[in-house]
């Protein structure tokens, strides 16, 4: 398994979605319900790892029969789900009793003679603390694997960042994996638990609600950057609030986490899509306060609200940003009016620019300029902007990382075949899986 320290090992390079399902339900005829339920899922419902969930979602009293659910559930249905399963099991660095509960649990999940491994992908390692905490997990796994006969580094491990020792160890990462006396290879996510890493910083909030840890999803983002990891954000429980968990999303993908836990299918559906690119290009206006979409009339780009006015004045205009006015010959308010708007391409546009240098490369040219124009209609007055990008290949690949996630999607997941031709066009889909190959 020695490899670079960056160079990914798994067959997902990107993972939108880490989707929990209790593993044991208290009180049912069939406690394995849920698992049921979760493991017909398919399409844009369905995540991208699924993670039966025998630690916070079940009960202590539940947990035994929990894992004997795993196996039953995965053995029946495991080959009909259409992507990763990777079960949660109970660990604490500072409970060897718990952690060997967990040991036992893979031990059981994992015998081939329970039909489930075969359909297994790894665990899901909560509470871990300092980096010797995850060399135990991964000695325990590795010892799982010899116990069944099992090919060394075939059981991925993901952790759960839940302490400011596990925080402090992703650090170490790089040093320690590859070492002869490790199989830390076998690491596939880091994953932020902030409910468990609030209490283990014993933060307060006025309102007693979570922190939203910036730099801990930084942190974690970096740390699986550094170590060629998938990093995920943790859970975010107010399922009703789909604008907020939109805008985590927004916030956690400009630092380079592109995924996160849901906790219902509706949040499975808005983080599978929340990474993929728009189907359709929009330009925005910065108002003093936010950027808002402007209404798209074709050739004109409208502003409809009510925080930005322009007017004519003798030979040039009169532009005013909330309470800011300014006046400004045709020449300013065009720049002016630059630096206000900004682009958001759709899928079509970034294939559409990526082909475009792709093909001025291949003729020996390596940078050129792309022009981007619009009309910006604002109290009827229309200002014509255009503006021009230079691309090189750095900018390429950059612009590579949503087109290489959609092509980690169309490659592993069939199943949203269907999703993504409606999204794009099937002209378009085909085009981003061909683009940089």
């Amino acid at each position: 398994m020695t490899a670079r320290h960056d160079e990914r090992l798994h067959d997902r390079k990107f993972v939108r979605t880490f989707f929990t399902t209790p593993t044991a339900v208290e009180g049912e005829e069939d406690s394995a319900k849920m698992l049921r339920s979760a493991s017909g899922l398919s399409g844009m419902e369905a995540p991208d790892v699924w993670v039966p969930d025998n630690e916070d979602a079940t009960a202590p009293s539940m947990r035994d029969e929990g894992a004997h659910n795993i196996i039953e559930v995965l053995s029946e249905n495991g080959a009909a789900f259409p992507s990763e399963i990777h079960p949660r099991v109970v660990w604490h660095r500072d409970s060897p009793q718990t952690r060997y509960q967990g040991f036992q649990h893979m031990l059981d999940i994992a015998d081939p003679d329970n039909g489930a491994v075969e359909h297994l992908d790894g665990f899901v390692i909560p509470e871990v603390g300092g980096i010797d905490d995850w060399k135990k997990a991964d000695e325990l796994i590795t010892i799982v694997e010899a116990e069944h006969g099992l090919e060394e580094g075939s059981l991925a491990m993901s952790v759960i960042i839940e302490s400011g020792a596990a925080e402090l160890a992703m650090g170490e990462l790089r040093e320690e994996m590859g070492k002869p006396t490790n199989n830390l290879e076998r690491l596939f996510m880091l994953v932020d638990g902030e409910v468990d890493y609030t209490k283990d910083m014993r933060a307060i909030t006025p309102t007693g609600d979570l922190p939203a840890w910036p730099e801990l999803r930084h942190n974690t983002s970096r740390g699986a950057s550094a170590a060629g990891l998938i990093a995920v954000d943790g859970p975010y429980d107010d399922i009703r609030d789909v604008e907020g968990y939109r805008e985590r999303m927004t916030d956690n993908q400009a630092k380079g986490m592109l995924g996160i836990w849901s906790l219902t299918p509706g949040q499975v559906v808005e983080a599978n899509q929340a990474p993929l690119p728009p189907e359709t290009g929009r330009w925005l206006l910065d108002d003093g306060t936010r950027q808002v979409d402007l209404d798209d009339q074709g050739d004109e780009q409208v502003y409809t609200g009510d925080r930005v006015s322009l007017t004519e004045s003798g030979d040039g205009y009169v532009l005013t940003v909330g309470g800011d006015q300014q006046e400004l010959d045709e020449d300013d308010l065009r720049e002016e009016l630059l630096d206000m708007a900004a682009y958001v391409p759709s899928m079509d546009d970034i294939v559409d620019s990526m082909e475009e240098f792709e093909a001025a490369r291949d003729a020996g040219t390596g940078a050129i300029a792309m022009e981007r124009a619009t009309t910006i209609v604002i109290d009827d007055v229309a200002v014509d902007i255009a503006t021009d990008r230079m691309w090189d290949e750095a900018t390429y690949q950059a612009a590579m990382t949503p087109v290489s996630l959609f092509q980690d999607v169309y490659e592993n997941r069939p199943d949203q075949h269907d999703d993504l031709a409606d999204r794009y066009g099937q002209s378009v889909v085909e085009r981003a899986t061909d683009v940089g190959n």
